[in-house]
């Protein structure tokens, strides 16, 4: 059933090229207003932050929460800058890009390219460490010694996987040059480098205008909420029950932007708010879509929806529970599922 699947949704989207092309010209009149309505509200908010604290740290927070997600959508302006999507010059889309770094604090250049591999191999098992979060298949967990498990179990774990890594990725990962690419590879580091530098010389200007406990006390916690925000969409995008992956001999890019990356259903305000990346099917068939035609290029092409594995917010909870690809039945399933497996197993053998 599961290759069926596959073959008509190769021969119904065979032309799928054809109907996302006009979706990929840049508009400068959308990208100056999302300029517009993502950095002035954010900026806004964040002056209020800094006034709040004098009445209460509580209203902080709150507002805090809610600005992280203006936050997310400069971030996500970032992001089509990295994929040269977001304005026609590719001068601007850098300068932009790295304009948008210091407010997300992600260097700009580095997690681009980073970015950029994931969706040239997105559903590679292969490739599956970098750009998104690992797993393990059914059968890498079941020769993993105890130690191995109980770490994996670890890491897996929601408030690891949410709360603690996000932390060690926006603190540590993207602040040094782990990832050792072929191509480019000095540039790009060096780009990081600056990126940092440039990062450290901006807030501490601010620490001093400002007060550094103030600066910081704000500005730490939008980051924090913003890559929890963060870390929770790429989960969701990609390791939702029924999604994609293959080894390299088998995969198919099609069939990983279609059933690997999901369409986020979300209400209206909150797909705003997240730069549309909850289209996220659409925007690995082409990451030259930039954000603000993707809701139009949906509308206007609902074949692309009728694959997408379609969740709502409520049903994406759900996602929490899956740890381990299984191959055999090509889902993502439980660490209870796996257990209960391997007992059925044990039993048939007697």
């Amino acid at each position: 059933m599961q290759r069926d699947l596959e073959a008509e949704i190769k021969k119904a989207l065979n032309n799928w090229k054809n109907i996302i092309v006009d979706y990929q010209i840049p508009d400068a009149k959308k990208a100056i207003a999302q300029i517009a309505n993502s950095f002035l509200p954010y900026l806004s908010l964040w002056a209020l932050m800094y006034y709040s604290l004098n009445w209460s740290i509580w209203i902080t927070i709150a507002l805090g929460f809610i600005n992280a997600f203006f936050l997310v959508r400069i971030f996500i302006i970032q992001h089509d800058c990295g994929h040269q999507s977001f304005l026609k010059s590719r001068k601007l889309n850098n300068f932009v890009g790295f304009i948008c770094s210091l407010f997300s604090s992600l260097p700009y250049k580095y997690w681009a390219k980073v970015h950029n591999h994931h969706h040239g191999h997105t559903g590679q098992l292969e490739e599956r460490n970098i750009g998104d979060i690992n797993f393990l298949t059914v059968e890498e967990y079941r020769t993993r010694s105890k130690w191995k498990r109980f770490r994996y179990r670890f890491f897996r774990h929601p408030i690891t996987l949410f709360i603690v890594s996000p932390i060690v990725y926006f603190t540590i990962s993207n602040r040094l040059p782990m990832m050792n690419f072929r191509s480019m590879v000095k540039r790009i580091k060096w780009s990081q480098i600056r990126n940092n530098i440039v990062l450290v010389a901006f807030y501490g200007l601010l620490c001093y205008l400002l007060g550094w406990k103030k600066f910081l006390f704000i500005q730490l916690y939008l980051i924090f909420i913003f890559s929890i925000i963060s870390f929770w969409f790429f989960y969701v995008q990609h390791q939702h029950e029924t999604t994609y992956n293959n080894w390299r001999q088998n995969w198919d890019f099609l069939l990983a932007s279609i059933r690997g990356a999901t369409y986020y259903k979300l209400p209206k305000l909150f797909q705003w708010l997240t730069g549309n990346i909850g289209i996220h099917h659409i925007h690995h068939l082409s990451s030259r879509i930039p954000n603000y035609n993707l809701e139009k290029c949906m509308r206007e092409n609902p074949i692309l929806n009728k694959y997408a594995n379609i969740i709502t917010f409520k049903e994406s909870l759900k996602c929490i529970q899956y740890k381990l690809w299984d191959e055999q039945r090509k889902r993502m399933i439980s660490f209870r599922e796996f257990y209960m497996q391997e007992k059925q197993v044990a039993l048939a053998k007697f």
